[in-house]
């Protein structure tokens, strides 16, 4: 290791450590923090995100980059280089002040949605949506961009992608997935929900979903789960991965399957290699990946037959009242109903999709500056008609739901639907490689499973971009056809499809 190369992660992972604190600061406000202390919070979190960002910027990480080349080093060191000049490039074009006035103003708003989805007043969160939109744009203008800026945003999360791309990805999904709705819609044979919405007291709700989570092999010497509003996965080093959900005693459903989802997004943050803690070969390679493998383990996994013909017996168990009556057959229809619904994170596998298509749509729109903020509700109500064919009637329930805007994620939504892209393509290519996986899944031996993510794709780090990574993994670039073969191939059957 060069001098140069051994100064350039000294600086890198200082940079990292700040980061980290932010994080657990950020994770602390979403779970522990007094409401009072939202002020105060502003303030640390925007003087750590000026240290971090003057870290990221200091001379001499510029001053390494140039003494320093990727061609023909060993992979590590390449992609740590690339992927360190990349970010350099573009933390440089944003000023201190920029990068302090955007975690200020949005550890403000963050509590200034909470109250108002609560309150399901859009009013509440209007004008430091307005703001963050504001300088998110002045970021785009300062990083630059050859489409439009909604790129140099969404580039922050999946690095590469464009808007046009996305866009032209999510229309070969768009028709065929609306078509396979209707026709789930159509079918005279549909499960029957209800009995997820009988009572589940959130003690068992706490319970089984630990139980569920150590299963799948999430480490919890290593991690922990507790409660937010809106649940998320905050992972500062692999040997602290903090998950959280929400649960509703009248819905079992949230909890068990938003467990299941962070403890997937978990699973990957503790396979990445602690040797790189804190560059980018210890670092996810895109949010799309890591959207991966949290739809992975909460749907192609943890919504499978072979899932609960092993954990059902304990589900009844558990909720004896509230399922000792309903079969296994029953109880699996049920999680895999199909129907047009107004939360995101509650939606099926199928209609999923289509809410991030319409996220995509407004964002694009709203950084373009043609959809006002005092308009984005009743525009949001039309998208959500035209795609799904029902309507919100409070805020909460629409433009109000997710937490992303209040942190200035623009860009972040399209991850989303890639992740399930990326997913379906990754479990085709594992199922290949294993052929007896639905037997080890209906025994509850996941170690071969995760050992197969770890291995092609978790301690890989980002010695990979997304659009490689899947070329390497599967053989094929991304494509829309395995996710739509697996949603025919599952829910046909459950909706007597021919």
């Amino acid at each position: 290791m060069s001098d140069r190369y051994a100064e350039l992660i000294l600086l890198t992972r200082e940079a990292g450590v700040l980061s980290s604190i932010e994080s657990v600061l950020d994770w602390d406000q979403e779970t522990y923090m007094p409401p009072r202390g939202i002020d105060a919070r502003a303030e640390q979190l925007a003087a750590i995100a000026k240290l971090a960002h003057e870290r990221r910027t200091d001379p001499r990480v510029g001053e390494c980059l140039a003494a320093l080349s990727d061609n023909g080093a060993e992979p590590a060191r390449a992609a740590n280089i690339r992927e360190i000049r990349r970010g350099y490039d573009r933390a440089v074009k944003l000023p201190c002040e920029l990068v302090h006035r955007i975690a200020q103003v949005s550890s403000v708003a963050k509590g200034a949605w909470a109250q108002a989805r609560r309150e399901s007043n859009f009013a509440t969160f209007a004008p430091h949506l307005s703001e963050l939109l504001t300088l998110k744009r002045e970021v785009a203008e300062r990083v630059g961009y050859q489409g439009e800026p909604y790129d140099a945003l969404m580039d922050e999360f999946e690095p590469g992608a464009t808007s046009v791309e996305v866009a032209a990805v999510f229309a070969a999904l768009r028709g065929p997935l609306s078509d396979f709705v209707k026709r789930l819609s159509a079918s005279p044979h549909k499960p029957d929900d209800a009995v997820l919405h009988r009572t589940f007291p959130r003690a068992g709700q706490e319970a089984l979903a630990r139980r569920l989570a150590e299963a799948i092999g999430f480490d919890f010497e290593s991690g922990r789960i507790d409660v937010s509003t809106h649940p998320f996965c905050s992972g500062t080093t692999p040997h602290d991965v903090r998950l959280t959900t929400r649960y509703h005693e009248d819905f079992f459903n949230p909890s068990i399957f938003g467990v299941l989802h962070e403890a997937g997004h978990g699973l990957y943050e503790q396979g990445l290699d602690p040797a790189h803690v804190h560059t980018p070969m210890g670092q996810a390679v895109s949010l799309g990946i890591h959207e991966s493998q949290s739809r992975m383990w909460e749907n192609f996994i943890g919504r499978s037959l072979p899932f609960w013909e092993k954990f059902y017996p304990e589900a009844v168990a558990t909720f004896p009242a509230s399922l000792g009556d309903v079969s296994l057959e029953s109880f699996y229809g049920a999680i895999n109903t199909v129907k047009p619904s107004l939360i995101r994170v509650e939606a099926d596998e199928v209609t999923y999709n289509l809410h991030i298509i319409l996220r995509f749509e407004l964002e694009r729109e709203m950084i373009g500056g043609r959809l006002p903020v005092a308009e984005i509700p009743e525009a949001w109500n039309e998208k959500v008609f035209d795609l799904l064919g029902i309507r919100p009637t409070n805020h909460a329930d629409g433009c109000l739901q997710d937490i992303h805007w209040s942190m200035g994620a623009f860009g972040y939504f399209p991850t989303y639907a890639l992740g399930n892209l990326y997913a379906a393509q990754f479990f085709a290519s594992m199922r290949h490689a294993m052929p007896d996986m639905d037997g080890r899944i209906r025994r509850g031996n996941f170690a071969p499973l995760l050992e197969w993510l770890r291995e092609h794709i978790h301690r890989h780090g980002q010695c990979h971009r997304a659009s490689d990574l899947v070329k390497r993994v599967t053989g094929s670039p991304l494509s829309v056809k395995p996710f739509l073969s697996y949603v025919t191939a599952k829910f046909g059957p459950i909706y007597g499809l021919k």
